[in-house]
């Protein structure tokens, strides 16, 4: 059947609203039963184009999940863009949105991180006029001159940028290739216009985002622009479609499409991962000196500590051993970017007295928070197990800790490094016992 708008200026309005997708004043209801196909006007999502289709957008989507025994839907096309999610088979998307029952159709309008579910009767009439509301909300907004968005992206910006401009790189056709694609770091790359509304709100997101990410990652990971509108080559080299679009480069690997949200601690959380994956695993250091142990605890969050059994109770296997637990923990745990240390029993005495481990019960671990001054202690074996379970407490905040004794790091004295080597027993000088009169001391005795 054939529908006409209720409301004859709405389309008029909507033909002048910036990236309003209408192109006729009249659209057709269809019901769709069965599996969707490609000659269809509903978009198959998953989680590979959910961002770029929907949260991306400016247009208004109707999205369905649905299990495939069940699917069904009634849309219209040419104003509404609609989709279908198979929630079986993408559960993420269905668990990221609440879904708990098919079919479950939301409305995603000018807060695309809020979708507002369908709540009325599974008929056209009734999917149409929910629809038409969300589009005179949008148009109302729109007027108003309000760029819709994501609320919470707003908010999160607290009214102020943030960050440092000069951190964001400009590209162009003309540095593009010598500063992305020639370059061992790894690069986020907005591709917008400066009409585009979405494009607006990402900004202090993206200058925030981009001087959190310099600082944490020392310059590894770069956040650059580059205005399609200008620089059109660029964006008909990697298929610009829409804005804001971004795109992550890896030197001799092909681009691919950023899906994560659009607040600055998405893009700093994203970022850390691509440089986690990217960087070699944290240096496993001995603490030979008091600037070893300052500016390892001084410039992490954590400082993992480990106090190994003395090298003749052990052997270089033994010690090396227990090495290799550390550089695997090490690894793993390489995007909390912690540092990782390690001395011999005995050889920092007043480091094993601030932290409570004092003379026996080696191998021991502590991790020490350097800003507050505390500590925890490993509770359970020295293995990887007993480590993982150790630090994975610690980092969703979980476990005891302890004041630093003292309230500062110890003092720490310069030492050796360990050569490799198994340990060495200290030669005993020999006692000449020549010009002793063993017969002299047995009268004596007497």
């Amino acid at each position: 059947m054939s529908l006409r708008l209720p409301v004859l200026e709405l389309i008029f309005t909507l033909l002048h609203v910036e990236d309003a997708r209408v192109l006729v004043c009249s659209f057709t209801v269809l019901s769709v039963h069965g599996m969707y196909s490609a000659s269809d006007d509903v978009i198959e999502l998953n989680p590979s184009n959910f961002n770029r289709e929907v949260l991306q957008s400016d247009s208004l989507w109707l999205v369905e999940f649905y299990a495939p025994c069940r699917m069904w839907l009634f849309l219209f096309v040419g104003i509404v863009k609609v989709g279908a999610v198979d929630a079986d088979q993408h559960k993420s998307l269905g668990g990221q949105y609440g879904v708990r029952g098919f079919p479950t159709i939301k409305i995603f309008g000018a807060n695309k991180h809020k979708p507002e579910e369908f709540q009325g009767g599974r008929s056209s009439q009734a999917i149409v006029d929910a629809a038409l509301n969300s589009l005179r909300s949008i148009v109302k907004d729109r007027l108003s001159g309000k760029t819709g968005g994501s609320d919470h992206s707003r908010q999160s910006s607290g009214g102020s940028s943030g960050g440092n401009k000069n951190d964001v790189i400009e590209l162009t056709d003309d540095n593009f290739d010598q500063m992305v694609l020639n370059s061992d770091d790894v690069w986020l790359v907005e591709f917008f216009a400066p009409w585009c509304g979405h494009c607006k709100n990402l900004e202090p997101e993206w200058t925030a985002a981009a001087s959190q990410v310099k600082e944490q990652t020392n310059g590894r990971v770069k956040l650059g622009t580059v205005d399609a509108t200008v620089h059109q080559g660029l964006a008909s080299r990697y298929g610009i479609r829409g804005f804001p679009t971004i795109k992550i480069f890896r030197k001799g690997e092909e681009p691919e499409d950023y899906q994560g949200g659009r607040t600055r601690s998405d893009l700093v959380a994203r970022a850390l991962d691509l440089y986690s994956d990217n960087a070699p695993p944290p240096e496993l250091l001995e603490i030979l000196n008091q600037d070893i142990l300052k500016k390892t605890c001084e410039d992490h969050q954590l400082c993992v500590i480990a106090v190994l059994p003395h090298i003749l109770d052990t052997g270089a296997a033994g010690r090396n051993g227990y090495l290799e637990v550390m550089m695997k923990m090490a690894e793993k745990y390489k995007k909390k970017m912690w540092g990782w240390l390690w001395t011999e029993a005995g050889a920092q005495m007043e480091l094993e007295s601030s932290l409570g481990i004092g003379g026996f019960g080696y191998p021991a671990m502590a991790a020490i928070n350097s800003r507050k001054m505390k500590f925890a202690l490993l509770k359970g074996s020295f293995s990887e197990t007993g480590i993982h379970e150790f630090l994975r407490d610690l980092s969703v905040g979980r476990g005891s800790t302890s004041t630093v004794g003292g309230g500062a790091l110890p003092k720490i004295h310069t030492v050796e490094a360990w050569d490799g080597k198994d340990g060495v027993l200290p030669v005993e000088d020999d006692i000449d016992l020549s010009d002793v009169d063993l017969d002299d001391l047995e009268k004596d005795e007497l």
